[in-house]
């Protein structure tokens, strides 16, 4: 530990602590600053200082909370601890508390001043996420109002001039990481199958290189859960003398156990090959990684303004990014990176990423702000403002999910909606549901839509048997589409007792197994939530099951009111909310079908703009549910 680049500046660290209330430290990967900075401040002053340190990720902030509770030689939970979505590992007397930056941002919902702490760290803060943000613009005003509350916001990248003049002149340190040399090696020419590519490169590290562990990025869980099957195959066929491959995925749908193994040892004559999004480019130090593989590639989530939906987009990740990835291969000694495109699409590459807040629906930033008594939305301290046109959109959509009023002031539904750890239309449906009765079906159905890759794509040669497997799920759903199937779905995967005949059932139908065990879990933490706020969630009500299919279908309607369209008579749909045209994806159970109007969770865009997870409505039910939505589209139409 007395290596670390971090404590060579302690001294000029502890200056600017003491003279600001605002400091920016710029340090590199592996300069040591997320684990020695929180210690530093907590011994200026061991008995006073309360000190809480966000995270973007949850992954983040509980090894960071073990590594810190390790160097100080206590327990975890006592003097270090975290606070992560559903799980709390600290108590009255902890002094340096971890904690996502959504947590955070929750307890200054309840707690306005932060008068629980001294000290708030922003850490990478350079990955710009929208919650990230809203706390810059919290805590700015905070901290010129109340006196004893002290700022540190990390970086990894050099942000300053934007930090420090957001921050009004904030004092700025530099520490310099540290670094041993890694050789970067390009392709001569681009692949089209980066799966294929990551598991030939760890093959080939596998037999060519005497020691070290892989550690692998591709761009979501779909990818790498196939890439974590393909290893799984070869694993045991490795030519004698060579290491037996360990494949370890990690991204932010999976369980915290299953996260915890990518950090743990591996047995003699084995190597880990961790397979990653980008949730390991940053905080993360994974023991024994000497390779880092780097698909070129991330998913981020773009918002369309003109279908009002978010699309999960793959797309090329930035210098910034690569320079984070290729670190991990340097944090213990030299190693390799092995980009999967080429040099010249490497210069290419734009210098950083582009703000969340810039590319994403803000009505979540919008709906925390209103909870929080902000009325001038656009002149409120953004450390970026969003565009007029993504504010205004965003306050239509409050306003038809009831959460806003006639004149933009926060109802008590939006107040409900605001606290719940979900996206607006989603905590909308909920609410509605514990109203109507239908709490646990609707529970079912929102843990499957806040997982990614639930249901797969079957490959061509099965497609034909796996949906006829699928078959009675959807005859069952009583023609009301997707969200039905889903719940089906989830019912008979709850009836099966043994964990192999859930993984058998979930291969035969193309399903991910992994991931509809963490809808369980979901599902668990949310009910734990709905009753931890004291809602009545189980009032369930009788219904005869064509009744309870159009109630829960009512109930999604009342969230996803502006995901509507009507049908064209070439059997094509036109958005109600902007009159663009929308077909069903042929994925969908109601591809085919003849319709009157249909309502859709999720777009996507590859030949053509498709609607998914379809329900078919009724033109009275949106009539009766937003009377004032159809009016308005109507009087715009004419």
């Amino acid at each position: 530990m007395s290596q670390l680049p971090i404590l060579s500046v302690r001294d000029a660290l502890e200056q600017k602590l003491r003279q600001n209330k605002i400091t920016i430290l710029i340090g590199e990967t592996g300069s040591g600053k997320s684990t020695q900075v929180p210690q530093i401040i907590q011994a200026l002053n061991p008995k006073h200082e309360r000190i809480a340190v966000t995270q973007p990720r949850r992954v983040a902030a509980i090894n960071l909370a073990k590594r810190v509770a390790d160097e100080t030689k206590t327990k975890l939970g006592e003097l270090v601890g975290y606070t992560v979505r559903f799980q709390n590992m600290s108590n009255a007397h902890t002094r340096i508390k971890f904690l996502t930056d959504g947590m955070l941002l929750r307890e200054l919902m309840l707690r306005p001043n932060l008068g629980q702490y001294t000290t708030v760290i922003l850490d990478e803060a350079h990955e710009r996420t929208v919650v990230t943000d809203l706390l810059m613009g919290f805590l700015n005003d905070i901290v010129q109002k109340r006196d004893g509350l002290r700022i540190v916001v990390m970086s990894a990248t050099l942000d300053a001039e934007k930090f420090t003049h957001f921050f009004k002149g904030a004092q700025v340190l530099y520490v310099q990481g540290r670094r041993f040399p890694v050789e970067r090696h390009y392709l001569p020419t681009p692949v089209e199958d980066l799966v294929d590519a990551t598991v030939r490169t760890a093959i080939q590290i596998n037999i060519g290189e005497p020691t070290g562990d892989i550690l692998a990025f591709l761009s979501g869980q779909e990818d790498i859960d196939k890439a974590t099957d393909l290893l799984n195959s070869v694993s045991s066929a490795m030519p004698k003398g060579v290491p037996e491959i360990v494949p370890l995925p990690l991204y932010a749908a999976l369980p915290p156990q299953q996260q915890q193994n990518v950090f743990d040892k591996v047995g003699p004559n084995k190597r880990k090959v961790v397979l990653a999004t980008n949730i390991a480019e940053t905080s993360l130090t994974i023991p024994g990684v000497r390779y880092v593989i780097d698909g070129g590639t991330h998913k981020v989530k773009v918002w369309r303004h003109d279908l009002g939906l978010d699309s999960l987009l793959t797309t090329p990740i930035s210098k910034s990014n690569a320079a984070q990835r290729l670190g991990r291969a340097g944090r213990e000694a030299p190693g390799k990176c092995y980009r999967l495109y080429t040099e010249h699409d490497y210069h290419t590459l734009r210098p950083q990423g582009e703000p969340e807040i810039e590319r994403c629906d803000v009505s979540f930033p919008i709906l925390t702000l209103k909870s929080a008594g902000v009325d001038d939305i656009i002149g409120w301290n953004w450390l970026e403002r969003p565009k007029k046109g993504a504010i205004m959109t965003a306050l239509t959509q409050l306003y038809l999910l009831k959460a806003l009023d006639n004149e933009g002031k926060i109802t008590h539904l939006g107040k409900k909606m605001a606290i719940l750890p979900l996206p607006p239309h989603l905590s909308s449906v909920l609410l509605h549901a514990i109203d109507s009765g239908i709490t646990q079906p609707v529970l079912d159905i929102v843990s499957c839509l806040s997982i990614e890759n639930l249901i797969m794509n079957p490959h061509p040669d099965k497609r034909e048997e796996v949906n006829d497997k699928r078959l009675p799920f959807v005859q069952a759903s009583g023609n009301m589409g997707d969200l039905i199937v889903l719940r089906n779905y989830v019912l008979h995967y709850q009836s099966l007792k043994s964990n192999d005949d859930k993984r058998e059932w979930c291969k035969e139908l193309c399903i991910n197994a992994r991931a509809m065990a963490n809808v369980e879990d979901i599902r668990k933490q949310l009910e734990r939530y709905l009753k931890s706020n004291k809602d009545n969630i189980d009032n369930g009500k009788q219904f005869a099951p064509s009744d309870l299919f159009d109630e829960i279908v009512k109930c999604f309607l009342k969230g996803f009111v502006g995901n509507t369209a009507l049908s064209m008579p070439d059997r094509t749909f036109r958005t109600i909310s902007s009159g663009q045209t929308i077909n069903i994806h042929p994925s969908s159970c109601v591809f085919g079908k003849k319709v009157e109007a249909i309502m859709y969770t999720e777009y996507i865009f590859t030949t053509k703009a498709y609607a998914r997870m379809v329900s078919p409505i009724q033109l009275e039910w949106l009539q009766a549910i937003a009377p004032h939505y159809l009016s308005r589209r109507s009087a715009g139409d004419e």
